[in-house]
């Protein structure tokens, strides 16, 4: 299956957009673990997400997505024995938490995915779990899933370096809590994509989880707590949000998320700062977040706090006036897809002069032509090339049904764009 994208002159909307992936898996979590029902409403019903509650489901939580949101009846951290495979597609998210809850569970566990998700690496919270005397491994012993866990979480110190992903750190956060002896969490490294870790503790501390913190070096959560039942509203997605955002820089138009506010806990808030570096206008109110396009001027940015964001960026790059240099993005090479490569091969389609770098990417500014462009079942490629559409004629997405791992409603929510 493919999709054309028509030109747009110049888009004017204003959206209200589905909850945020990264607090629906944490709220799923913590609900899950809690005494009692919570409510979760504006949960994001999508690929990931899915493949997270199905886990808990077979897990032992209760797990009910209907009108009014998703009720979820809380075990209270107490985990039933699972015979079969917990399977998690291609959900790294689903993968790394999941990897850690099973140490509150009985007997043994095995977690799998996709093909992809079997190449991603995973042994550095293995190596941690094991410091807080969890049994688990890699099944093939290559730090990748398929990987086993035994439940018997006692607590104590863990290492973690931090540079490969910071779901590592926010797996580890959840579980600690409920661990008999407490722990205690050094990173020894430069962390990455910090802001997930705040939004971790967020949601934590909504579900009654205490904890101290300094900075993002050291973390200690005292043990024999417990989480405990909420009626959660979940903001909208602002990385889904910077599709629209992005939109409305490159046509010249103007781009409203109404459930998305500036003081956000999402990290790809900050988005908004590059694009104002970009030429953009933005405005903050009731209304909600507000992006008004201009001409584009490359920028330098460190992506290191929204990395998600980076392909995004690359379009928008690729039209811009000058040179663009992204960095702090070089962990990008072990997500959906290696992003850095898959974004300068398919600007490269388009005519747009790239260099991939050790930590990103460089990109000389032009006019791009249409391309068939490959998504490789990456969802963020698939949403981010769908924007340069809206500026060079002939664009096609190949495989535009990926998008549904974090936003089936995208292709929907991007006709209105055009009033569609």
């Amino acid at each position: 299956m493919i999709k054309e994208i028509k030109p747009v002159d110049n888009v004017q909307a204003t959206l209200t957009l589905p909850g945020s992936k990264s607090y629906t898996h944490r709220a799923l979590v913590a609900a899950a673990l809690a005494n009692g029902e919570s409510l979760l409403t504006n949960a994001l019903d999508a690929e990931d997400t899915r493949f997270t509650a199905q886990a808990l489901a077979q897990m032992g939580a209760g797990i009910d997505w209907g009108p009014e949101g998703v009720r979820v009846q809380g075990t209270g951290g107490r985990w039933q024995p699972v015979t079969e495979p917990i399977y998690l597609g291609n959900s790294g998210t689903s993968m790394r938490f999941l990897t850690a809850l099973a140490a509150l569970g009985q007997g043994e566990y095995r977690l799998s995915g996709s093909p992809r998700l079997c190449e991603r690496p995973q042994g550095e919270l293995l190596a941690a779990l094991a410091q807080l005397g969890v049994k688990a491994h890699s099944e093939r012993g290559d730090g990748c899933p398929p990987v086993i866990v035994q439940g018997g979480l006692r607590g104590g110190k863990a290492n973690l370096s931090g540079a490969i992903s910071s779901q590592y750190l926010s797996a580890l956060l959840f579980i600690a809590p409920l661990a008999p002896e407490g722990v205690e969490i050094k990173i020894t490294g430069n962390l990455v994509s910090r802001p997930y870790v705040d939004l971790t503790l967020d949601v934590l501390g909504d579900f009654g989880i205490s904890y101290y913190r300094e900075g993002y070096r050291y973390f200690h959560l005292p043990g024999g707590q417990s989480y405990a039942a909420q009626d959660y509203a979940i903001e909208a997605d602002a990385s889904s949000a910077s599709y629209f955002w992005a939109a409305a820089a490159l046509t010249g138009g103007r781009v409203t998320i109404a459930n998305l506010f500036a003081d956000s806990c999402q990290g790809d808030v900050g988005f908004l700062l590059v694009l104002e570096r970009l030429g953009c206008r933005v405005t903050s109110g009731e209304a909600g977040l507000t992006v008004e396009g201009g001409p584009l001027q490359g920028v330098e940015a460190d992506m290191a706090t929204m990395p998600d964001l980076v392909p995004t960026l690359a379009v928008l790059a690729a039209f811009a006036q000058g040179e663009t240099v992204i960095t702090g993005a070089g962990h990008l090479r072990h997500k959906e897809s290696d992003r850095l490569a898959a974004v300068a091969a398919e600007l490269g389609k388009m005519g747009t002069i790239v260099q991939e770098t050790a930590d990103g990417l460089r990109i000389t500014g032009g006019q791009p032509q249409g391309a068939a462009i490959d998504t490789y079942e990456d969802h963020r490629i698939a949403m981010s090339f769908a924007v340069a559409g809206l500026k060079a004629p002939g664009t096609v997405i190949n495989d535009p049904d990926c998008v549904a791992k974090s936003f089936p409603e995208f292709w929907e929510f991007f006709a209105r764009l055009r009033g569609g």
